[in-house]
């Protein structure tokens, strides 16, 4: 009868070659890419062993990890970590050929930029040293593996732990002396450092690298002049920023959420200070702690290290 629906044998041969001319396709593809993947995850698990024989970094072991020495006279300088305790590092002297030579790490580990993002922070090891560990491994760049670690393997290594929360660049002038007192000590840490490591053989260094990562690479960046300064005039000083070239950019929402959170730290922890004075004076002190920036002003050798595409700042909260 015309207009009468087809009878199930039909309706379902029907349905199966629409689904034939469709969907089949899209079906055949997804199998082909699940298949693949299957693959590469098989080949990876068969080839493991063989990796691991290849492979130049060595497993962690005792001889690599390193104590937490606290600033002998934090108290007396007011070198102080956001709850007010004393600040660290980690140090392991040089040997041989790289016995005058020194390579400084400062950690990273983002920044706070309000009262209650840093007074979460103090009850963390990034801003109080009472939850640091108190033994680090030393590896990548600070490794005493030459393997792994030809260039600096034996030279004299410290790692710079980060408990300010402003890329040792804060200021006490803007301590808030409240129930909750923070304290903003970030420059007085690093000169109290520095002060002590120069006292234990990096004033007499031939050679020196300062680095840092991400927060840290900001730290390097803002410090690298003064790191220069403090060195005998005939050594090679050098500085390299790994992950810290934030931009100042807009993120994928059209704001600019990275230059809004940096005006925030240098307000909360008063930074104008520590950074380049043609700088804070041509324009707003937030814009001078971009490294884009702070690079124009910098005389001592810099190698910035970075990623093409970079999660963190790629993301839309942040830029």
């Amino acid at each position: 009868m015309a207009g009468s629906m087809p009878n199930p044998r039909l309706r379902s041969l029907l349905w199966w070659r629409r689904w034939a001319k469709k969907d089949w396709a899209i079906a055949a593809v997804g199998f082909t890419v699940v298949a693949f993947a299957l693959t590469l995850l098989s080949n990876s698990w068969r080839d493991e062993p063989d990796s691991d024989i290849t492979r130049p970094f060595h497993p962690i072991t005792a001889s690599d990890l390193v104590e937490l020495t606290l600033l002998q006279n934090a108290k007396a300088r007011g070198a102080l970590c956001l709850d007010g305790s004393a600040p660290g590092y980690h140090f392991k002297k040089g040997f041989g050929s790289g016995a005058n030579n020194w390579l400084l790490h400062i950690e990273g580990g983002g920044w706070c930029n309000t009262m209650e993002s840093c007074s979460w922070r103090k009850g963390t090891s990034l801003g109080s040293s009472k939850y640091m560990d108190h033994k680090v491994p030393f590896s990548g760049i600070l490794s005493s593996h030459p393997s792994e670690n030809p260039e600096f393997f034996n030279w004299n290594k410290v790692k710079i732990r980060y408990c300010d929360g402003a890329s040792l660049a804060g200021h006490p002038e803007n301590d808030l002396k409240n129930g909750s007192a923070l304290f903003f000590r970030g420059q007085l840490i690093w000169e109290a450092v520095m002060d002590e490591l120069l006292s234990v053989g990096l004033s007499k260094a031939k050679q020196a690298l300062l680095s840092g990562c991400s927060a840290g690479g900001l730290a390097t960046l803002i410090h690298c002049d003064d790191f220069r300064r403090l060195l005998p005039t005939d050594a090679t000083v050098k500085c390299l920023a790994d992950a810290g070239f934030f931009l100042d950019e807009k993120d994928v929402l059209q704001h600019r959420t990275m230059r809004a959170f940096y005006h925030d730290v240098v307000l909360l922890q008063g930074l104008a200070k520590s950074l380049h004075q043609d700088c804070v004076t041509r324009m707003e002190p937030s814009k001078c702690l971009f490294p884009e920036e702070i690079i124009k002003n910098i005389n001592t050798p810099v190698f910035l290290v970075n990623p093409a595409y970079d999660f963190w700042q790629g993301s839309a909260v942040r830029c």
